[in-house]
């Protein structure tokens, strides 16, 4: 989704804190003279603490429900006056939340409605639910969309079709088939607008996760040359070469298993969290002909019970010439996130080229 410039708060859920809820109620208040200022703070401020980002969000759009005078249409026409005074991208998306919510019986009036607000806040979370509910009549829409003219609009008809957005609601249909989403993808693979075509890409790579040889035959067909669609393969293709898919290998030409000495040592081999952690490569050609190497690196995390869990980062592309020497040299800050824990213990790390792994050393991590 794309990212507001307002500075990242300690906890992101306070985005949406008591000030901003005050400041949307009299925004509200300026453009709707009967709205019940009263009511939508109760409902976004009782209980504000226990709420996720998410949450909070929704019910946002639950408080707008409840204050607005009028009927469905009437109350979008309010929040339409609203979304220019918002400033924050992310807090826009509360506007599209309120159509998924309250609009799913006014289907092309509510569609039309997210067309207009993803341009304050994308509405990739909130056309999911008509996506899934009426699939073809949804997807004329996004095809029509591909052809509009600000690029919020055509970046939602790619990135709210992804079969896996993540946080948004699975499209299971198109996990099992996604070939309604080829017209779209094709659509948009020259788009002029980088955050398009970084959506066409991250589509891709969703369903390379489910059907690799669809979104290769795809690509196969594409004119690699072609700055924007290269482009669109390289990062489509991100989980499938990180996981040494011969296929895409192949199609970047990598395809051929490397023919080089490697070593790999990291920097300090005892660290706590919060420490970054160095990584040398030190790649060695033992042909005589230049070789393409698309170079990752795999952690084995240690889990709570002292099992092992892989997760493969990309490193870099080397082109290395006949007999020729490359050092490579990065660092990575050890941190706990929302979607990763980390536990005290030895960890692996392995050195992975073309999808081959060449050289490996381990780290302590104290907690």
């Amino acid at each position: 989704m794309p990212a507001s410039d307002e500075p990242l708060p300690a906890q992101l859920k306070d985005w949406f804190n008591e000030a901003r809820h005050r400041h949307l109620a009299r925004e509200l208040a300026a453009v709707a003279p009967r709205f019940e200022t009263d009511v939508f703070l109760q409902l976004t401020l009782d209980g504000l603490d226990t709420r996720s980002l998410m949450q909070r969000l929704q019910q946002c759009a639950v408080a707008a429900e409840a204050a607005l005078p009028g009927n469905y249409r009437q109350k979008v026409g309010v929040l339409k006056k609203l979304a220019p005074r918002i400033g924050h991208e992310f807090v826009a998306i509360f506007l599209s939340d309120f159509v998924a919510r309250f609009g799913s019986e006014d289907f092309e009036f509510s569609l039309e409605s997210l067309r207009f607000f993803t341009r304050f806040g994308s509405a990739e979370f909130a056309v999911r639910p008509f996506i899934a509910a009426e699939p073809e009549r949804a997807f004329a829409t996004l095809m029509a969309w591909t052809r509009d003219p600000h690029e919020a609009v055509r970046r939602l008809a790619s990135e709210g079709a992804r079969p896996r957005l993540p946080w948004g609601l699975q499209l299971r249909e198109l996990v099992r088939d996604p070939q309604p989403c080829a017209v779209l993808l094709e659509a948009l693979k020259d788009d002029p607008s980088l955050s398009v075509r970084r959506s066409v890409a991250n589509h891709l790579n969703d369903i390379s996760k489910d059907h690799p040889e669809w979104v290769l035959d795809r690509l196969e067909s594409w004119d690699l040359e072609r700055e924007s669609q290269g482009w669109i393969a390289r990062h489509a293709c991100r989980t499938l070469i990180k996981s040494g898919h011969p296929r895409a290998l192949r199609l970047f030409g990598f395809g051929e298993a490397p023919k080089v000495e490697a070593t790999l040592s990291l920097q300090p081999a005892r660290l706590r969290l919060g420490e970054r952690l160095g990584l040398q490569a030190v790649l060695r050609s033992c042909s005589s002909r230049p070789q393409r190497l698309a170079v990752d690196y795999v952690i084995h995390y240690v889990k709570a019970r002292g099992q092992t869990f892989e997760k493969v980062f990309k490193w870099t592309l080397v082109d290395l010439s006949a007999r020729g020497e490359a050092v490579l040299e990065k660092s990575q800050l050890l941190r706990d996130f929302t979607t990763r824990k980390h536990h005290a213990g030895k960890h692996r790390v392995e050195l992975q080229v073309n999808g081959t792994r060449l050289a490996g050393a381990d780290f302590l991590l104290k907690l």
